[in-house]
């Protein structure tokens, strides 16, 4: 079998597009690996592509979870290997797509999973409930600052996660991450653009989200459970929108917050992605016009790693 293609990047590179002229390139269908499209009905927020601009290429991963729920690594590992092996043995390319890592590490790498505590990890969330998610980051930080550099000192259940790990194995998180060796063959390639140029198009996807009917769409997603989320509320877009409706923020505020809250994930992307050695860099597509440019940069990758 072909190795997998896996487009990576940061937001707003387009790696939808590209992913979409690749798939018609090498009969192929995607697997989604953006954390925040796997919840129904966050769509305008997370650039989510819609069935009908999917040019009747099939999508895996895509809504597979309700807001209420957490996304689990363990979950999607196991569901999206088998939507591999299922696409390939349809004898078509399998074409994994998003900018969650920690997901594309987790499918593509060799990467097992540390124990677990119940009673550990409900003290953990406890403390981040009551104290902030800021304090347990600062601890982590001074156990394992390579795992605290990784993780957003927002995102709570990652840090009580790595938390809990170093607890119970007295080893440090950052060691038990994914290494650079594939559990499944793959050619990755990232879509690279200098934020000169990334930075004003993320401001015109935010304003065309926001224009698009973002502020309906979280308030949707509210009256199904947005609110007593773990994991989706925190979404870029998604948390700075709920502020807005609780009176915090002005309209141009939030877009203004979430413009500049994308542009931080974008460069940590990009720092997720940029130190690994196997992922070979291209130019992203400059507009609509250059992607078929950059599709057949990717096919060529992929003819010239893969045989």
């Amino acid at each position: 079998m072909p190795p997998v293609i896996a487009i990576v990047g940061s937001t707003a590179t387009g790696k939808s597009d590209v992913s979409l002229a690749v798939a018609e390139a090498l009969d192929g269908e995607i697997v989604n690996a953006d954390s925040m499209q796997f919840y129904r009905g966050m769509d305008i927020g997370t650039a989510k592509l819609p069935v009908d601009q999917r040019r009747g290429i099939a999508h895996h991963q895509l809504d597979t979870l309700d807001v209420s729920e957490d996304a689990s690594v363990a979950r999607f590992q196991r569901e999206a290997r088998a939507d591999i092996a299922a696409i390939h043995a349809r004898g078509k390319r399998a074409i994994v797509v998003g900018g969650s890592g920690l997901y594309h590490r987790a499918l593509i790498d060799r990467f097992s999973f540390p124990p677990t505590d119940p009673e550990l990890r409900a003290a953990l969330e406890a403390r981040a409930e009551s104290e902030g998610p800021g304090i347990l980051h600062g601890e982590l930080a001074a156990v394992d600052p390579l795992a605290a550099e990784r993780i957003d000192a927002r995102n709570a259940k990652r840090i009580v996660r790595a938390l809990e790990v170093i607890t119970l194995t007295g080893e440090q998180f950052s060691s038990v991450l994914p290494q650079h060796t594939y559990e499944i063959p793959t050619v990755q390639v990232g879509l690279d653009l200098d934020y000169a140029t990334l930075d004003p198009r993320i401001d015109s996807r935010v304003n065309a989200m926001w224009d698009g009917g973002l502020v309906d769409e979280v308030r949707a997603l509210v009256a199904r459970g947005l609110r007593e989320a773990t994991t989706a509320q925190r979404a870029v877009g998604y948390a700075e929108t709920l502020r807005h409706l609780d009176g915090e923020l002005t309209a141009q505020q939030t877009r203004e917050l979430i413009a500049q809250h994308t542009r931080r994930l974008a460069r940590r992307q990009r720092r997720w992605f940029g130190p690994d050695p196997r992922v070979t860099w291209i130019p992203a597509p400059a507009s609509r016009s250059d992607v078929a440019r950059a599709a057949a940069a990717v096919v060529r990758v992929a003819g010239n790693l893969g045989s």
